[in-house]
């Protein structure tokens, strides 16, 4: 007996391949989700590696970003070293103010580069902004395109949904021949090609926008970093400049204090030495006299020695013995009356430090007095000296000291020790101004005494 449920199969002909023709664009429809009459969408695959490559670009350079940061912040570090080296320099006991003033110019240089880089960081800021309002219209434009295309993916999804609920048999019967069904085939085949690129557009579109959105948030909060950066060096420049400016009035009133101190001492030697040759005989006279007293000290520095008054090595530093102006450093100098030394036309051996009358002078290190009173071998006005030997090489000398109101306070052989108060400032010997002349003596010969405190 054969059932109805296997009758159809032997209608085999034109209707069964008819049949399974179109059941085969329904199931075709229903994996691609096809729709006749929509032109192919422009599938572009480079714009997700453009997005890619744009993103692996802003992490380069927000970590070039933090290296320019750093940069800068080392750069205001030096900065404010520098000024705090320079604040400390002009309050020290006799700042060296050529020094100083060198320290200063170098330190304006600094901050023309610490400028130079924080607008580079400005510039760069601005740009980045630039490019954050530029990325934003695109990102709406990408968004507003990818909707677009959402909702036209949706509409042939509804459209696929109303086809696959017509029946098989009003599918069959709309057919007039084999022909036109292989050609309707034909026809929702190609429809579905369409749909699936344009679902893969769709998710490139996707993609992009993700990728092109993780490069805006991390371009907003850097962004957000570089602007509290930016006013971090504006404020640390502005507070070094401050700073610059008050070290620059500290110099320039200690310059013209040492000024006038030193055209009150210029003004004293011009009417000293009245004439050229009067200026060469003072200057031989005492170029002899100090030799003469050089050798004197050799010689008491040898019997102090032997009696092992005095060590062979000093251990330690040396201290400034009078605070002051200094009116006169050590080395070559432009002043007429001071003999000349080497390829030096005037030589200076000491540093001259200008101070009130009376003014403490102490004793720069421990050591034991060699001579305390006048050059014997000075004309008149003798210069009155203590010298005080720290070790059998380290000699310091204390010159002009007053011997009339506050002669010195020691004498030969006595041990003193640093920072002890031995003379006081005054206006014994050749001299304009009370001042004090301090020598640093070294394997005999006469060092700069700078570079011992």
């Amino acid at each position: 007996m054969v059932t109805k449920g296997r009758s159809l199969p032997r209608l085999a002909d034109r209707g069964s391949i008819r049949l399974t023709l179109r059941a085969l664009v329904l199931l075709v429809l229903v994996a691609t989700v096809g729709l006749a009459g929509t032109p192919p969408p422009t599938a572009r695959a480079d714009d997700l590696s453009d997005a890619l490559a744009k993103e692996r670009a802003l992490q380069r350079q927000i970590k070039d970003q933090k290296q320019q940061v750093a940069r800068l912040d080392a750069l205001q570090s030096d900065l404010r070293a520098r000024i705090r080296a320079t604040a400390a320099a002009l309050n020290q006991v006799n700042a060296d103010l050529v020094e100083v003033r060198q320290n200063i110019a170098a330190t304006e240089d600094r901050i023309e580069v610490i400028r130079s880089a924080y607008v580079d960081l400005s510039r760069e800021i601005d740009e980045q902004s630039r490019l954050i309002e530029r990325t934003i219209r695109a990102q709406w434009r990408r968004a507003a395109e990818l909707e677009q295309r959402k909702a036209l993916l949706a509409e042939r999804i509804r459209a696929s949904y109303a086809t696959r609920q017509t029946s098989l048999l009003e599918t069959f019967l709309s057919g007039d021949s084999f022909t036109d069904v292989l050609a309707e085939a034909a026809y929702f085949l190609d429809v579905g090609e369409q749909d699936r690129a344009l679902a893969q557009e769709i998710s490139r579109r996707a993609e992009v926008l993700a990728a092109t959105q993780r490069m805006l948030d991390e371009s907003r909060a850097q962004s957000v970093v570089l602007r509290i950066e930016k006013e971090k060096q504006k404020d640390a420049l502005d507070d070094a400049l401050a700073d610059l400016k008050v070290a620059k009035k500290q110099l320039q009133k200690l310059e013209k204090e040492t000024a006038r101190a030193l055209a009150a001492q210029k003004a004293d030697f011009a009417q000293m030495s009245r004439n050229e040759k009067s200026l060469r005989r003072t200057l031989a006279s005492r170029v002899a006299a100090q030799r003469a007293l050089e050798r004197k000290i050799e010689s008491l520095l040898a019997q102090q020695y032997a009696h092992g008054n005095i060590p062979s090595q000093y251990n330690g530093t040396l201290a400034w013995p009078m605070a002051g102006q200094v009116t006169q450093d050590f080395g070559c100098t432009g002043f007429a009356w001071e003999p000349p030394l080497g390829s030096c036309a005037h030589f200076h051996k000491g540093i001259d430090i200008a101070a009130p009358m009376y003014t403490p002078i102490r004793a720069a290190g421990a050591g034991t007095v060699l001579f305390a009173g006048p050059n014997p071998y000075d004309p008149y006005p003798k210069a009155w000296i203590v010298i005080i030997a720290h070790s059998q090489n380290l000699l310091t000398w204390y010159g002009h000291v007053d011997n009339a109101v506050k002669p010195p306070r020691v004498r030969a052989g006595e041990t003193v020790s640093k920072g002890e108060v031995i003379a006081y400032n005054g206006l014994t010997g050749r001299t304009s101004g009370p001042h004090l002349h301090w020598m640093v003596e070294l394997n005999n010969d006469f060092v700069n005494p700078r570079l011992f405190v």
